[in-house]
């Protein structure tokens, strides 16, 4: 029961991030009064004001990963199981195509329903090497970010501010880029439903960022290591 417990709030967590995030993001974009600067504070504060509070919703549960490259960081680091991955992993994915379903319900399918792109469909005109490094890059500052916030219980009461907060500043830098995936379930819903480039698109945002988690990892382990020998 407990294991079922954290995959419908991995599943419920994904969907409602997807659907307040992107959903920001598409309204914002739209309809914005702001400038495309003021804009892209906005949308990244929709995300990690999002992420936040589903962090003290459903922590205490699952551990709010919403987000398979946070998932694989943590097994990478001995912080869960492979059968927790494997179900967590399937939960994001399910919860990113429901969440993508439900934009359709409240957007028109050309508003692209805040997929992420690069080349032509990035403000910056972003190349594929650029799009590549820029989700690892950005992934891995994120995932190592809350492997050590996550690491000590007396952490806990800050840690869902301190990820929202973190995914919030991700979004500042990397939305002119590539639209700031970090997040492949978060990517993958949108894009089913959006069809086009943003669906062949999309393995850029799925490969990347479980890179970055996984260097994250990797490195925080090291770290740990380290510390541990002095």
């Amino acid at each position: 029961m407990d294991y079922a417990k954290k995959l419908i709030s991995e599943f419920l967590g994904t969907l409602l991030l997807v659907l307040f995030g992107c959903g920001s993001a598409v309204a914002l974009t739209t309809v914005s009064p702001f400038s495309d600067g003021g804009t892209y504070v906005f949308i990244a504060l929709a995300f990690g004001l999002a992420l936040m509070l589903l962090a003290y919703a459903f922590g205490d549960v699952s551990g709010t990963h919403v987000n398979p490259a946070v998932s694989l960081g943590m097994l990478i680091a001995g912080r869960m199981s492979f059968k927790d991955f494997i179900g967590y992993v399937l939960a994001q994915f399910a919860g990113g195509i429901a969440g993508g379903a439900l934009l359709l319900v409240f957007f028109d399918k050309d508003t692209g329903l805040g997929t992420n792109g690069y080349a032509a469909n990035s403000a910056l005109q972003t190349t594929l090497l650029q799009a590549i490094l820029i989700e690892c890059i950005l992934t891995f500052a994120f995932v190592l970010v809350i492997l050590y916030v996550t690491d000590k219980p007396e952490r806990s009461p800050i840690a869902g501010i301190v990820i929202g907060l973190s995914l919030a500043l991700i979004h500042i830098v990397g939305l002119p880029f590539t639209g700031t995936s970090v997040n492949p379930a978060r990517s993958f819903g949108p894009a089913l439903f959006a069809g086009g480039a943003a669906l062949s698109q999309v393995w850029v945002f799925i490969v990347a960022p479980l890179a970055g988690g996984a260097l994250a990892a990797l490195l925080y382990r090291f770290l740990k290591s380290k510390k541990e020998q002095k």
